[in-house]
């Protein structure tokens, strides 16, 4: 891992929006995957810590024994903060060869499997899971809108589904787009939203015009129990 600054981590991540083919997408987290805690640390992203405080008060059944499915859990961050929170059993699912290699080393997953959201089938069983969570890949350019069907299809009934977007410029023809099929999926009956946090300070400011921080949304959707 090398020292890094604020004005590295900006061209990484804009040279990310450039990338829009999957393959292209895969390789650019495989190779940065060693330097990624490091450069979300600069970049101060809450959306980890952001997303387990927004879905820890929400969640009232045994943690210990609840399974949590990490959906493109990155490095394991996400499952970390949960950790805390008492939750001790995860499954993480990423397209980054690199980076499930990093998530095996925290010791925290208790299996881990590589698909590429959108493209592939969300490789588990339906209604499997007491939680799904998905930090940080429903935005513009990465996971299609279409996966949150998948999510909730994974989630056992009465289980809960933890989202989150950006709310930056960039983001915001995306973001409409999510939440028109949240308001669809929730108006079929298939799940019902629990909370929706709107957070001012997501992270870091990276794009131009933009200065200081972006804002960012956390859903909490329970599953019917039908």
């Amino acid at each position: 891992m090398s020292y890094r600054t604020f004005e590295d981590v900006k061209d990484v991540i804009l040279s990310a929006h450039k990338n829009t083919e999957a393959g292209d997408k895969v390789g650019f987290y495989n190779t940065w995957a060693e330097n990624y805690d490091q450069d979300v640390g600069l970049l101060d992203y809450r959306a980890p810590s952001l997303a387990a405080n927004c879905l820890s008060p929400c969640f009232h059944g045994d943690r210990v024994t609840a399974v949590i499915l990490d959906v493109a859990c990155g490095t394991g961050l996400v499952a970390a903060q949960l950790k805390i929170m008492g939750f001790r059993h995860f499954v993480g699912v990423d397209g980054s060869k690199g980076m499930l290699e990093l998530a095996n080393k925290t010791g925290l997953y208790q299996d881990l499997k590589q698909c590429m959201l959108g493209d592939e089938p969300l490789p588990v069983q339906a209604g499997q899971f007491d939680v799904v969570v998905i930090v940080g890949a429903l935005s513009d350019g990465q996971v299609p809108v279409r996966v949150l069907r998948e999510l909730c299809q994974a989630t056992k009934p009465g289980g809960y589904v933890c989202m989150t977007t950006r709310g930056n410029h960039d983001n915001l023809e995306y973001k409409a787009a999510l939440e028109h099929e949240l308001e669809l999926m929730e108006g079929a009956g298939l799940w019902g939203h629990v909370a929706i946090t709107e957070v001012e300070e997501w992270e870091k400011a990276v794009a131009e015009p933009e200065k200081g921080y972006i804002p960012g949304v956390v859903y909490v959707y329970r599953k019917s129990s039908q």
